[in-house]
């Protein structure tokens, strides 16, 4: 891929630059990181390494005119860091993954993935549509996950950069052929990442198909406000009065249930750890929180999803989104087993994850929103994350 055809080459050498020191200086951990904002928006690209099969792999950076900067991997259209303000102006990442691309060719859980096909759990790898029935890998226990084995986390999507109106932005193609994971038709997919002037990572996803099949795309990135130690004193806020419980391998049981009288009821800001060790079955099943809310709202209309805010830092995150549905997880299996960005071993809730979604196991669960797409419709999701500060 020759980038420079679609890039001034003396906004490529002032980009490189500007990135450059942003990555030597805090490469990792964002704790060494005290940037101040500056009036660039720029986009530059940097190899990244090359795959388990060759393949070569770009590291795309979006910086805002605010200073604060994303960096995009063409493997996996994964979100390998994003540094935005605290309440005393100095940046730091707020995402968890690793310094180079080989940490994410291992078994990761997902750090700042694209997820697809479908996003979430599958009922024991098996779905029927028009009578037909598929079977999935199952790489989750009994039950298919994010796509399956390589999902769109693990295959290396092309790039292009480019200034869109609201800011530096990253368009990444993919054609899925029929048959892939299991999946039926070929499923032609466009993701647009947007770091905005107004300081949101908006995600654009639309799709096409040639045979009716399923589509669930989301995003996967492991946020901690405060940069480090676990997340128990972010306070959140989602406007849902149900959830969708679930059995003891994380599946729907199909109920919508109230949060009302609940540790699930975020509707009043609370904080992560309140109530996160109360003796509720469903929240033995997750080890915390693994669950899908179900959205006070209008299907497909761009609304407010959750509200996060972390004391210490004074940031906050709101999460925005087409979608019916947000998983709100709490990084209940980070164990102490990886070391990621910076030299940090991440721990039990190091983290959380906001994936807007449609229901997880919708194919099998005839009242959920339907997540079929047929020939001739196009697929629509887009989700904004939206960063501010509070005093």
């Amino acid at each position: 891929m020759n980038m420079q055809k679609s890039l001034n080459t003396k906004s490529i050498a002032l980009a490189a630059a500007a990135a450059a020191a942003l990555l030597t200086g805090c490469a990792g951990h964002n704790s060494c990181c005290n940037m101040k904002a500056d009036t660039s928006a720029n986009i530059s690209v940097q190899p990244f390494g090359t795959t388990k099969d060759g393949v070569p792999v770009q590291l795309y950076t979006l910086r805002n005119k605010a200073g604060s900067v994303a960096t995009i991997s063409s493997y996996g259209g994964l979100v390998t860091s994003l540094k935005v303000a605290d309440r005393t102006g100095a940046f730091g990442d707020v995402t968890l993954g690793y310094d180079n691309l080989d940490g994410y060719l291992k078994d990761t859980p997902y750090f700042g993935a694209l997820v697809g096909r479908f996003g979430n759990r599958i009922a024991r790898g098996h779905f029927t549509l028009d009578g037909q029935t598929y079977t999935l890998a199952t790489n989750n226990g009994v039950n298919a996950l994010h796509g399956g084995l390589k999902g769109f986390d693990k295959v290396v999507w092309t790039a292009k950069p480019f200034e869109s109106k609201a800011g530096p932005a990253l368009e990444l193609n993919y054609v899925s052929p029929d048959g892939e994971e299991g999946y039926p038709g070929t499923l032609t997919v466009k993701a647009v990442y947007t770091l905005t002037e107004d300081n949101a990572l908006k995600l654009e996803y639309t799709a096409t198909t040639d045979k009716a099949t399923v589509v669930n795309l989301t995003h996967h990135s492991y946020f901690n406000l405060a940069g480090k130690g676990d997340v128990l004193g972010h306070v959140v806020m989602i406007p849902a009065d149900r959830y969708t419980p679930v059995d003891s391998t994380l599946i729907p049981t199909g109920e919508l249930a109230p949060v009302d009288g609940t540790a699930f009821d975020f509707r009043t800001p609370t904080a992560i750890g309140a109530r996160i060790g109360n003796d509720e079955t469903q929240l033995k099943y997750g080890n915390g929180y693994d669950h899908n809310w179900v959205l006070n709202k209008t299907m497909g209309k761009l609304t407010l999803m959750a509200r996060v805010s972390e004391p210490t830092s004074g940031r906050v995150m709101e999460v925005w989104s087409t979608e019916p549905g947000l998983q709100f997880y709490t990084g209940n299996f980070l164990d102490g087993t990886i070391t990621g960005k910076g030299g940090w071993t991440y721990q039990f809730r190091n983290a959380i994850v906001m994936e807007p979604q449609h229901f997880p196991d919708s194919p099998n669960q005839p009242n959920f929103p339907s997540v079929v797409l047929r020939p001739g419709q196009t697929y629509h999701n887009t989700i904004e994350y939206k960063f501010s500060v509070q005093p």
